[in-house]
């Protein structure tokens, strides 16, 4: 079983080679392999993450050179976990695309660009759950860094560009200080490994100790989106294609938390710091949750929400107890899942309506009472409506707060009280003037582009043919052959149309007949959450497990170094 602990990095960037030597070519195959070896991936998580809860963790020394010299790689109950998580939701994102239509723009490109892309990312991803020491940590980091900048910025617009260099500007930052924070750890324990370290960092002074987790924490922190380290959030994800802003919320954040959870528990057990992350966690809640009451545009509201619910996790990491610990690992494969759901609904209402802008949008419950159910059970999920998931994850961290007493705890639960309500206040707000409420006079936005150049020169309009055309972008087989003009001004034009673009931009004709592979992508998160409330006694007690095994921390070493 351990020779499959490499296969979930391996697979994706062994199919990438593949991909990017058929290139644009064969855009049927292409879907295939993709689907193909997510799914594998999915069924190799599970089997992983069955085996860790069955016979402990596993380990492989890659070129069987043990450490520090090899690079290893680890499955136990939390990257298992992780691992199965997010190997569903990237596959369901991919379906979702393919409906979209996304893949099938490559063609514009000199080679395909969205499938390799996108499985580097998921390699990425997989590596950080798998890493056994720091610099597979980081490479991990990178991969993703790489793959996402590209993502981030399909279409070339001037606004993902922009916001795209927000971003990796930010990353790099990080992956300095994590380079830093890399040499330091090696310099004062001759080694980066995580089980080595475990032992050896006990005996490094406690100021240089100190040093060395705030300087991983400030990293961890900015992937993760902690405030005061989330400015970059808001701004960024939004511009990015639906799929891509699904995953890129739902999961990247993610690795940041899960980064914090394996080092803290792993490496500084006991940290001296666990009441600034109490309060990093408390900050993160109120500002993002404050930042999503303020908002109109469901990108944006589900951006800061994001924000505001990294502060739960960041709540049982802090309190570092094996209640709170669970309840945070409950809490990320929650969000993961239900965050996903959420900004795929969102690019299901622009793919209808041509706009997420709430004031702009209404009577959706009756004009598509199917999305109505699609965005209102993630919603309730979200905000911890019992006996939802959500509020399993809160209720388990907020026993375990009460559990531990002191101010900080009492101000966690307080604060996680006040923000699950605000959530739920948010989730009524985009209910009420998106569905609820009578369309508002002009909403009628069937045709109108949702994606354009921003700096088109003139006659582009009439030269080129929009990759999003509605049989391919709309994805609602409907096809026209009339081309309309002014494709950057967000008129309406006849439904259906093809619609032109010029080099910087992609346009993309909206349809109230939705592609059925996106609705059924977005159908089957929608019940991939609610699973976890109908298992939830099993769940709750393979996080307690996990949290009991990541606190003991000896089953780990044991199974890397073999003691």
């Amino acid at each position: 079983m351990n020779a499959l602990v490499p296969l979930p990095v391996l697979l994706p960037l062994c199919v990438t080679g593949l991909k990017l030597v058929i290139g644009p070519r064969l855009h049927r195959f292409q879907r295939f392999i993709s689907l193909a070896v997510l799914g594998a991936v999915l069924v190799l998580s599970v089997l992983l993450m069955v085996a860790a809860d069955r016979h402990g963790p596993l380990s492989v020394h890659l070129g069987d050179f043990a450490p520090p010299v090899g690079i290893t790689l680890v499955a136990d109950r939390l990257s298992g976990l992780m691992l199965t998580v997010s190997s569903a939701v990237t596959l369901l994102v991919l379906v979702y695309s393919l409906g979209q239509g996304m893949a099938d723009r490559d063609d514009q490109a000199p080679v395909g660009v969205f499938h390799p892309a996108y499985l580097i990312l998921v390699a990425g991803v997989s590596c950080t759950f798998l890493a056994g020491d720091l610099v597979n940590l980081y490479v991990g980091f990178e991969i993703m860094l790489v793959a996402s900048f590209v993502l981030l910025t399909i279409g070339g617009t001037a606004t993902r560009i922009r916001a795209g260099s927000t971003y990796v500007i930010i990353s790099l930052f990080s992956s300095v200080l994590f380079l830093v924070a890399i040499a330091m750890t090696y310099a004062v324990a001759g080694t980066v490994n995580f089980a080595q370290l475990a032992g050896r960092l006990q005996e490094v002074p406690i100021g240089v100790r100190t040093l060395l987790e705030a300087m991983l924490l400030t990293v961890f922190a900015i992937k993760a989106a902690v405030f005061p380290l989330a400015a970059w959030l808001p701004d960024s994800y939004p511009t990015a294609p639906a799929p891509v802003t699904a995953v890129f919320a739902g999961l990247l954040t993610k690795v940041g938390v899960y980064s914090m959870l394996r080092t803290q528990t792993l490496l500084f057990p006991g940290h001296r710091l666990g009441d600034l992350l109490m309060l990093a966690a408390l900050a993160s809640m109120a500002v993002g949750i404050l930042g999503a009451v303020a908002q109109t545009d469901l990108k944006r509201v589900l951006s800061f929400t994001l924000i505001s619910h990294i502060g739960y996790m960041v709540f049982g990491i802090g309190l570092a107890g094996r209640g709170s610990i669970s309840g945070a690992i409950v809490y990320v494969a929650h969000h993961i899942t239900v965050q996903t759901t959420l900004f795929l609904v969102a690019g299901l209402i622009e793919r209808r309506d041509g706009t997420t802008e709430l004031t702009r949008l209404g009577g959706l419950a009756k004009s598509a009472p199917l999305l109505a159910v699609l965005f209102f059970v993630p919603a309730m999920n979200l905000a911890g409506i019992p006996p939802l998931s959500g509020f399993i994850g809160k209720l388990g961290l907020m026993r375990a707060g009460v559990d531990a007493g002191g101010g900080w705890a009492w101000a966690l639960v307080a604060g996680s009280a006040a923000t699950s309500l605000l959530t739920l206040y948010v989730m009524a707000k985009v209910w009420n003037l998106a569905f609820w409420r009578d369309a508002p006079p002009g909403a009628e936005a069937e045709g109108v582009v949702l994606e354009s150049a921003e700096d088109d020169e003139p006659g582009d309009d009439e030269d080129a043919e929009g990759p999003g055309a509605a049989g391919g972008a709309g994805g609602a087989g409907e096809s026209g052959s009339g081309k309309a003009t002014g494709s950057g001004s967000g008129l309406p034009v006849p439904a259906g149309a093809v619609v032109s673009a010029g080099f910087l931009g992609q346009s993309i004709t909206t349809t109230k007949r939705l592609p059925w592979p996106m609705l059924a992508a977005t159908g089957v998160a929608v019940a991939l959450g609610l699973s976890y409330t109908v298992l939830g006694g099993p769940l709750t007690t393979f996080t307690q497990a996990a949290a009991t095994e990541l606190l003991a921390r000896t089953p780990y070493i044991e199974a890397v170094l073999g003691r």
